[in-house]
């Protein structure tokens, strides 16, 4: 279980470095750092038929521990590659990683457009 922060959609779907990188051994997996990994793992996770009160409640802590993470970042990444269907990695839930990979998409969407539009004008006026 590997699950860093955030609160508000606008900020997680452009996450931000706090502070430098630190010097990681480089054969050491990134979740070896998570503070997750010493919370309990019910915090991150959903139990069946949760109450929406209860849930908003547990996620919010989960993204308490997560925002003192130092491998936020990383766990985000990994969540959003991966993709993770369930709890919260990186700060966010499976909904608001959703909402960051549809922002995600649609920004590729638009470079590549605009990228064959610059390529076309260069193609015409050569």
């Amino acid at each position: 279980m590997l699950q860093p922060p955030h609160s508000s959609l606008q900020v997680a779907a452009v996450p931000a470095q706090r502070g430098p990188v630190r010097d990681r051994d480089q054969d050491a997996p990134w979740h070896t750092e998570a503070v997750c990994r010493r919370d309990e793992a019910g915090l991150f996770f959903a139990p069946s038929k949760e109450p929406t009160a209860a849930r908003l409640s547990r996620e919010e802590a989960a993204k308490r521990v997560c925002a003192r993470c130092p491998v936020m970042v990383e766990c985000r990444e990994h969540a959003l590659l991966q993709p993770e269907p369930y709890g919260v990695w990186g700060g966010l839930t499976a909904a608001e990683r959703r909402v960051v990979l549809a922002r995600r998409r649609r920004r590729d969407v638009e470079l590549k457009k605009a990228s064959r539009t610059a390529a076309g004008r260069i193609a015409a006026a050569g």
